[in-house]
């Protein structure tokens, strides 16, 4: 889940972390555990996800699956959050609110974010899934934004700060926007963030950025690195759900996140399935 939106002081004060959680190499595998339990969450999500679907049935899924491996969903009453996971469709972005209403159709994007609590460790990643024949467009706005996610994991190395990861995304994106010939909105109210006891933690991670700047990364930090992209303007409105995130001009957005520790020998992706 997308952190965000705390105003501008609150945002600068979580980017500087001062308050940045170390792991120790045991908790980093237990954490690796909740991870991969999102990640076969996910991989059941994307299955059942085909036209006719509701996302409530992606959702009581997910909840299901979290619930079975003895864990919790963590989105689920979070600040009062009413759902396990996030299913944003088409001009979501982020947040959108499951709903037995919302049937995917042939052509939809669905953008579903998922967390789970295990043993009090928390794994977060989220995927776009490609409901029946879409488009090129939308295609090659996925494909930009999961770029875009494995340069900023790629980016995650000791000794380096944290906005050398913000500024692999952003260069990312834009060298996919100017192969695709399209100007790739780059959402800059959201964004990753430490997550481990917790879910959303210090430092927030900005999708844009020039890099040499914040935090050093170290080993035993672990960071939601989560880029979110449009196929129009960034500009973003939520609805009033109090949740909902959309694009203000009804563009197309997509969302792609992996949950990545630091590591001595660089980035441990923890919320790949497990083998």
């Amino acid at each position: 889940m997308s952190g965000g939106r705390t105003g501008v002081r609150g945002l600068l004060a979580r980017w500087r972390g001062r308050d940045i959680e170390l792991k120790s190499p045991d908790e980093l595998d237990a954490m690796r555990a909740a991870g991969g339990l999102v990640a076969g969450t996910l991989a059941a999500v994307i299955e059942l996800a085909r036209p006719g679907v509701t996302t409530k049935e992606l959702d009581a899924l997910a909840e299901q699956t979290i619930r079975d491996a003895g864990a919790i969903p963590s989105f689920l009453g979070y600040h009062g959050y009413p759902a396990s996971i996030c299913a944003s469709v088409n001009e979501q972005i982020v947040h959108g609110i499951p709903s037995a209403s919302q049937v995917l159709a042939d052509g939809d994007l669905v953008s579903v974010d998922c967390g789970a609590i295990l043993e009090g460790w928390h794994g977060d990643a989220a995927v776009t899934i490609l409901v029946g024949a879409v488009s090129d467009a939308d295609r090659a706005l996925s494909a930009a934004c999961e770029a875009a996610l494995q340069a900023g994991i790629a980016a995650v190395r000791p000794g380096d700060r944290l906005s050398d990861i913000s500024h692999a995304v952003q260069t990312a994106s834009e060298e996919a926007g100017k192969r695709d010939g399209v100007n790739y909105g780059i959402v800059a109210e959201y964004g990753g963030h430490g997550i481990g006891t917790s879910m959303h933690m210090d430092p927030f991670l900005p999708n844009f950025g020039d890099p040499g700047q914040g935090p050093r990364l170290v080993p035993g930090m672990a960071l939601a690195v989560e880029p979110m992209l449009t196929a129009g303007d960034p500009e973003t409105r939520e609805l009033d759900d109090g949740w909902t995130v959309v694009t203000a001009d009804g563009s197309r957005a997509v969302h792609w996140e992996h949950t990545v520790a630091i590591t001595e020998d660089g980035p441990r992706v923890l919320t790949l399935p497990l083998d």
